[in-house]
């Protein structure tokens, strides 16, 4: 922001940036035929007219949260309501209790692509945008610390706690998003113990409609190990050949994830269709 001697201000534009954090994810999207990509928007909550425009994705992607070193919670408040159904509507986020005027902090590094007062029921919000295609959204806050284009570290301070907007009581409204589909924040996040939950999120199309969380299609034990971003848009480097015998109830979607590959590996491996369908005792090639 600049400010000038007659007390006006303004937003500096960040010339030359195309919003584009994570190159090989952006690249790995476009090769699919994903035209529904995140613009650099500083005046609008979301950056497509499709929210889920990622919904048919076929792929797993592996996104890399960090070490919990490289996460903080954005404020210390307990759950006060959770994401899910809330009366006739999803609530697609997550409230923190806090007082007016608590610090709220970054939960990850990255870059501020919104900061100003929304009138769709946020109040004064801040939107960061993180390298690893994630968007997290601040809302509520009784004042706005940041501005759009700025650049912060985990544990930035952002603004302050607040009632703002749509909201019955001070608290903090926590989301996270992938290409503007919501995640259910507590499939990553341990809000009791205060940390990471996984260091790695898989990402697909089960969770990429309005209100799925990744263990409405996967279990548990599914998503504790992944590959990074980066390396699933790059041409897999070769490896010792490895293989997986098909058992009850597997999919394509399922072995690709417990093998930390992609369904479009394991066709080009062994010769298939994602239609193939999978006879249980059939030995897969997954390296």
């Amino acid at each position: 922001m600049v400010i000038y001697s007659d007390r006006s201000w303004a937003y500096l534009k960040d010339v030359g940036f195309d919003g584009v954090m994570n190159p090989a994810l952006q690249k790995y999207l476009a090769s699919k035929n994903f035209d529904k990509v995140q613009t650099w928007c500083n005046d609008r909550c979301f950056t497509s007219s499709d929210h889920y425009g990622l919904g048919s994705i076929t792929d797993t992607l592996a996104l890399d949260l960090g070490e919990s070193e490289a996460f903080t919670m954005p404020v210390p408040g307990v759950v006060t309501s959770r994401y899910g159904y809330r009366k006739y509507r999803y609530h697609q986020g997550i409230d923190l209790n806090l007082n007016t005027g608590d610090s709220v902090v970054a939960a990850w590094s990255g870059k501020v692509r919104y900061a100003q007062y929304n009138s769709g029921g946020y109040g004064n919000l801040v939107i960061i945008r993180h390298k690893n295609g994630l968007e997290t959204f601040y809302a509520h806050l009784s004042k706005i610390i940041v501005s759009p284009n700025d650049e912060v570290k985990a544990g930035d301070f952002i603004g302050l706690g607040g009632n703002t907007g749509r909201s019955f009581g001070a608290h903090l409204h926590f989301e996270v998003r992938f290409f503007d589909a919501p995640i259910n924040p507590e499939e990553i996040i341990d809000f009791e113990a205060k940390k990471l939950k996984k260091c790695d999120l898989l990402v697909h199309r089960g969770i990429l409609r309005p209100g799925a969380k990744p263990s409405d299609i996967m279990d548990e034990h599914d998503h504790d190990h992944g590959q990074s971003v980066a390396s699933v848009a790059k041409t897999p480097t070769k490896t010792a050949a490895s293989y997986y015998k098909i058992r009850p109830g597997d999919t394509l979607s399922k072995i690709a994830a417990r093998n930390n590959t992609t369904i479009s590996r394991l066709c080009q491996l062994n010769g298939i269709r994602q239609t193939t369908v999978l006879q249980v005792g059939r030995t897969l090639r997954v390296r």
